[in-house]
């Protein structure tokens, strides 16, 4: 009896464990920073969190099936210049800027399925190339220089193209809510996406297969499941969320800021890894996924309001990503052993 009750208790624990701590942080920096709680704060943390969650969406899709993809970041960042330089110095419409920057992120995507699926490179040295390879691509058209309206390009020549009004709608417009305009277009787009992912991923046959390819590959493909064709689209989905992370970002700025996205993977990956532990789930989920990306984002928004020295927030969530990755799946096994 007392084995079943124990039992109990760690099963509770795993299943809600992760949303107490979070209702505990919301409410110990409501209490510790001033004026966390009021709708100002929430706008920032939300704000904060859609870009990182689409990023850590494309993340959970490799995860899926069994991967990892280190180039989200760099991805997102060379969106964000490409846009930059679509309109600022090649002087083109923002519609044309948005469908550079996603189909580049869909052939990233296919260059790093390639290597991994037909190549048989390792997808963490795969996507570690390609992360290395678009960081130096993105620098050479502009020689390391952030792009922005009037910039220098040599030669007395100045760059005249501007950012677009309707593509900085989609990083600057909010709309109303209880007569204050407090939620960000982002936003929208993040939420969107989160359940876009989570019924295709939750939902369809396509994304069962993902999950039966990542618990095990080699009896998906007995079964005839194309899984090279499924990994690679996982990946092409990964390029084309972490484009979409990067086209908001740069609507948000409004400038081509070179250095802009050097967090993106950390917080990304972060969000993605700690949607393990949410509702005991032990595997990757899109709905885990987004609420790890809030974590972040409200614990980055409460040491940040707390005045907490900016070198320490990575060791923060460090410490909570292993913290809950550890109790996840620590008391998954011994929830199982008990079970025997």
């Amino acid at each position: 009896m007392n084995g079943s009750s124990d039992n109990r208790v760690i099963e509770l624990a795993i299943r809600y464990g992760f949303l107490a701590l979070l209702l505990g942080l919301v409410v110990f920096f409501s209490f510790a920073a001033n004026g966390f709680a009021g709708p100002r704060s929430a706008v920032f943390v939300f704000q904060s969190v859609a870009i990182t969650g689409i990023l850590a969406l494309g993340v959970t899709c490799t995860l899926v099936v069994g991967g990892f993809d280190l180039s989200i970041g760099s991805v997102a960042t060379s969106a964000l210049m490409l846009s930059a330089y679509c309109m600022v110095i090649l002087e083109l419409p923002a519609v044309v800027a948005v469908l550079a920057c996603l189909a580049m992120g869909a052939l990233v995507g296919l260059v790093n399925g390639l290597l991994i699926v037909k190549f048989k490179v390792p997808d963490l040295l795969a996507t570690l190339g390609m992360m290395f390879l678009l960081i130096g691509l993105q620098r050479i058209p502009t020689q390391g220089n952030s792009i922005a309206t009037g910039m220098s390009l040599g030669d007395g020549v100045v760059a005249e193209g501007t950012f677009s009004p309707a593509f900085l709608w989609l990083g600057r417009n909010r709309f109303d809510f209880f007569l204050e305009r407090l939620i960000p277009v982002p936003v929208i787009i993040f939420l969107i996406v989160a359940v876009a992912v989570w019924v295709f991923l939750a939902l369809t046959r396509h994304g069962r297969l993902m999950y039966a390819i990542g618990s095990n590959e080699r009896a998906a493909a007995l079964v005839g499941t194309n899984v090279a064709r499924y990994k690679i689209v996982a990946y092409m989905i990964s390029g084309v969320l972490a484009s979409v992370g990067g086209i908001l970002l740069a609507a948000r700025l409004g400038r081509g800021d070179i250095a802009s996205g050097n967090n993106l993977l950390l917080d990304s990956v972060a969000a993605a890894l700690i949607g393990f532990a949410v509702l005991g789930a032990a595997r990757p989920n899109a709905f885990g996924t987004a609420i790890g990306a809030l974590f972040v984002g409200i614990l980055l928004q409460g040491l940040t309001m707390m005045n907490a020295p900016y070198y320490t927030q990575d060791f923060v969530k460090g410490v909570v990503l292993v913290a809950a990755l550890v109790f996840t799946f620590y008391l998954s096994s011994r929830s199982r052993g008990t079970g025997r």
